[in-house]
């Protein structure tokens, strides 16, 4: 018999290079780093980590080169406890994220797509819950989405990096988690739920966040940390929320837990090494 997992998570898995600066340079200009250091990372591997610390059964579906970084990756789902039977080993090398982060915790990010591009999302092992980004094509959230409808998944998207999306894609998600920017380049929140998305979710980094439904808005509270590093914060939230919602919480106690972890995560450097467990997050929560 077929394992069903509680959440797949198809996206991105990148090696990330991670420069620490006093501030971040503006254009045409050099600084001085402070610190270098490499860490497993990418969108779609951050949101599966974040949901198999969050205790859900996880699946990732993606790609990785055939290369040492890609050979990195896959032990790190492995230690996490995710199930690498969808993802692809393929010829171009793995995906890169270049990231500078300053003293105040701001980063900014370059990422170089390479395996990533390749992925498809042919095959979907069953699922409680799907959960896409914008790091792999669109065409392969779409297949993903549409795959996951007919299993009766519910579907999670996170539009990021910001781009703007084919209502069609849009149309097949359940919950949508955007940031501030993200949200305007879809149309906004009320084009959102026009085209049947039941919630969207609105992350407003230290203010918190905004759930909107179509019978109002209710605003998420902002947990008061001291943040180191915000790099995977956005995809903490993310899985967290996702692992919740396949644990059986109502969708206002999963984005409390999200938030939380999202939160946490700030407070250490790296991404897939600053996503906390379920025992913090609980801690916090509980504080």
């Amino acid at each position: 018999m077929t394992e069903r997992f509680d959440v797949c998570v198809v996206g991105s898995a990148n090696l990330d290079l991670v420069a620490t600066v006093e501030r971040l340079p503006g254009p045409g200009e050099t600084v001085s780093g402070t610190g270098y250091a490499e860490y497993p990372g990418g969108k779609g591997l951050n949101q599966a980590v974040a949901a198999a610390r969050g205790g859900a059964r996880t699946a990732f579906v993606g790609a990785v080169g055939r290369d040492a970084a890609g050979t990195a990756l896959l032990q790190v789902m492995t230690t996490d406890g995710i199930a690498t039977d969808h993802v692809a080993i393929v010829d171009e090398p793995t995906g890169r994220a270049l990231i500078g982060v300053s003293s105040a915790a701001e980063n900014s990010i370059i990422v170089v797509p390479g395996a990533n591009a390749t992925v498809t999302a042919e095959a979907l092992p069953p699922a409680t819950v799907v959960l896409a980004q914008l790091e792999v094509p669109v065409d392969a959230v779409r297949r993903a989405f549409t795959a996951a409808r007919a299993m009766g998944a519910v579907t999670v998207l996170n539009p990021a990096p910001a781009a703007s999306l084919p209502d069609d894609v849009l149309a097949l998600c359940d919950i949508v988690v955007p940031n501030e920017h993200e949200v305007e380049l879809l149309g906004g929140v009320d084009h959102l739920l026009a085209l049947g998305v039941a919630s969207v979710v609105v992350t407003l980094g230290a203010r918190g966040a905004a759930l909107h439904t179509p019978e109002g808005d209710t605003p998420i509270a902002p947990f008061a940390v001291t943040p180191v590093d915000t790099t995977g914060a956005g995809d903490t939230f993310c899985g967290s929320l996702c692992a919740r919602l396949a644990a059986g919480d109502a969708l206002l106690t999963a984005l409390r837990y999200a938030a939380a972890a999202g939160a946490l995560c700030t407070t250490r450097a790296g991404a897939v090494p600053s996503i906390p467990t379920a025992t913090e997050v609980r801690e916090l929560l509980g504080s």
